[in-house]
């Protein structure tokens, strides 16, 4: 008996480096790879903490195990160190996966399994740059596999977990070597710990013992005593009508040589299969429409379109909890003759339209060019004027025009000279204003008078300067732009002036006189085109997130409009706004009483006091979200 294991063992040992030969041959690694594994105390009493880092370069599409924790571990982590686009995947011992298995990628949450609850965060893809994670207090009932869905070169992920200090290391990848799994859940993957299966034909697993344990003494006879071995004698029915799941397996304890039934106490519990259950594979679930949420209306008013997604799913896989995994098909497989509409027209409201109120006015000027005015107003299909932004500005008829009414006479005109001399001693200057207008009385300036422009500054002498202060003004500075309008300073200082002697003194002492201005408008060159916009219009939505307008145009130094700004400079006309959640307030006395009050929402009824008592509950929510909308 003994040479008949020794035998076995041999065998088994040239079939795993014959299977190993064909991993390296067919599979080479693709990239470098390395574990870290390393075992510390614990600060819980009675535990010590398993660490280790998985790191690659590189390595084909697929599932590759990091780690194997076992049973009885607690203070469980496996973090990404590296963000990328990988996944982390859960396993059990048995094969049945917990976390994206099946190459279906759960959302983050909470699952129960093995015994603990195991927490699985996924951050933002945009705004975070942590990776996933999956943590667990434990301790866990069964081992449990730890996976990485490979998709992007250059992951790394640490793990780490306590166990009780008498429990051996459990082996990682290190020890073995990383291949790609199948695509398929419950896959199972190189040990060098598994229990031997017998043939298939009789169910039969048998008893294996270390190759290098054969019995010193020649004499024993190993049929001295009988044996006794587990058998599998059947297993639980399935508990699903359709796509697979896992029902338990039923152990007998038999006697070796004569497979006679026994009972189970003269088996040794240690030496029981671990495999409890297995794949039970009904037929085939029948597809079915995934239908989602509709969007939103692509128009404010008018007819429009809305869409959702359809997509053909097939129940694959039940889970103990009830979870279904699932995997999108062909269309044909769910009937392409009855496959929902992804599209459908709608219209919140009609659009608001444009009403010319008035005649042109007459013009603003007698003689030349003026401007003449008439009232727009937007109005909705019920009649009430609307705030403009409701009609669509772009088609809004002209409320002001240009009207020529004929040339007009022109003069010069001049206001008569300032009665002070500029200057309170020696010399200074006395001033006017000459404007060239039209004859009869307007405020509209005109250019092009005939004749020269009458004088608007003459000089004047004041008498000579003693014990005089005066105001001194220095030059004025450079101009605070390059081009448009800015502005330039200059400095001033209190002058005592003493028969053309100046000295500088104290500011106080010219309190009483005008001081000159300090700082003025400057434009040394027209900037050329600039983006221009307007005020931020109110948010669409008062919760649950809205948006806000402006208008953005780009306009000349002579406010023309222009095709050459800078288009990446241009800015952001529209923006989110108020994306607070909406408090609901539940009104026992407001309710719907209208079979189909969406309609009256949309058709903006609410206005009107029988629908708003008929259709309680959603016009008031209506009027939360859009509190401009219902108003009479």
């Amino acid at each position: 008996m003994a040479r008949l294991w020794q035998h076995l063992s041999s065998l088994r040992q040239g079939i795993a480096l014959a299977f190993l030969y064909f991993i390296c041959l067919f599979y080479p690694p693709s990239g470098a790879l390395s574990w870290d594994f390393k075992a510390s105390p614990s600060p819980l009493e009675g535990f010590e903490v398993v660490k280790g880092n998985f790191s690659l370069t590189f390595l084909r599409l697929g599932y590759h195990k990091i780690a194997e924790i076992p049973a009885g571990a607690r203070n469980i982590k496996i973090q990404e160190t590296i963000k990328s686009r990988n996944y982390l995947a859960l396993q059990t011992q048995t094969g049945v996966s917990i976390i994206n298995g099946n190459w279906v990628i759960d959302r983050p949450g909470i699952f129960t399994a093995v015994g603990t609850q195991l927490i699985y965060r996924r951050p933002n893809e945009i705004r975070s740059r942590k990776g996933e994670s999956i943590t667990a207090p434990g301790p866990l009932t069964e081992d449990l596999h730890a996976f990485l869905i490979y998709q992007q070169p250059g992951p790394s992920v640490y793990y780490e977990y306590s166990v009780p200090l008498q429990n051996t290391h459990p082996t990682s990848e290190s020890d073995t070597f990383s291949y790609v799994l199948p695509m398929a859940e419950g896959s199972s993957s190189y040990s060098g710990e598994k229990v031997e299966q017998g043939d298939s034909s009789n169910n039969d697993i048998r008893e294996m013992s270390p190759p290098n344990q054969v019995s010193s003494d020649p004499s024993v006879n190993a049929d001295a005593q009988p044996t006794y071995t587990w058998r599998k004698s059947g297993n639980i029915e399935c508990s699903v009508t359709c796509g697979t799941d896992r029902h338990q397996v039923l152990w007998d304890c038999v006697e070796k040589d004569s497979q006679v039934t026994v009972p189970a106490d003269l088996c040794d519990p240690a030496l029981k299969p671990i495999y409890q259950d297995e794949d039970c594979i009904s037929q085939p679930c029948p597809a079915y429409w995934d239908v989602g949420e509709w969007s939103e209306c692509n128009r404010r008013c008018g007819p429009g379109t809305q869409h959702r997604q359809v997509i053909c799913r097939q129940v694959t896989h039940i889970h103990a909890n009830g979870r279904e995994s699932s995997v999108i098909v062909a269309p044909d497989l769910c009937g392409s003759s009855n496959q929902p509409v992804t599209r459908s027209p709608c219209q919140l409201k009609i659009c608001s339209q444009w009403e010319i109120r008035s005649q042109w006015s007459p013009c603003s000027v007698p003689c030349g060019l003026g401007q003449r005015i008439r009232e727009v107003v937007c109005v909705s299909n019920q009649g009430d004027v609307e705030e403009d932004e409701e009609c669509n500005m772009n088609l809004k008829p002209d409320t002001l025009q240009n009207c020529d009414m004929g040339a007009c006479a022109r003069s010069w005109f001049t206001s008569l000279w300032s009665q002070r001399c500029s200057a309170e001693c020696g010399g200074g200057k006395r001033t006017r204003t000459a404007v060239c207008l039209m004859d009869h009385v307007t405020d509209l300036p005109l250019d092009s008078c005939e004749g020269e422009r009458p004088a608007e500054v003459i000089f004047c002498d004041a008498g000579p300067c003693q014990n005089q202060l005066e105001w001194y003004a220095g030059p004025w500075g450079q101009c605070s732009t390059e081009c448009g309008n800015g502005t330039q300073t200059r400095s001033v200082a209190c002058l005592f002036n003493n028969n053309g002697r100046m000295e500088v003194v104290d500011q106080v002492k010219c309190c009483g006189l005008p001081q000159p201005t300090t700082a003025q408008t400057c434009s040394l060159k027209p900037c050329g085109v600039q983006w221009y916009v307007t005020e931020w219009s109110t948010c669409s939505r008062s919760c649950n997130g809205g948006y806000r307008v402006r208008e953005v145009r780009c306009l000349t130094d002579n406010i023309v409009p222009s095709d050459y700004c800078d288009p990446s400079l241009s800015p952001e006309s529209r923006e989110e706004c108020n994306t607070q959640p909406c408090v609901a307030e539940i009104d026992p006395s407001c309710s719907n009483q209208y079979h189909n009050c969406l309609v009256v929402v949309q058709a903006r009824l609410c206005v009107y006091p029988y629908y708003r008592s008929v259709c309680c509950a959603s016009c008031s929510e209506m009027q939360k979200t859009y509190p401009n909308h219902i108003r009479r």
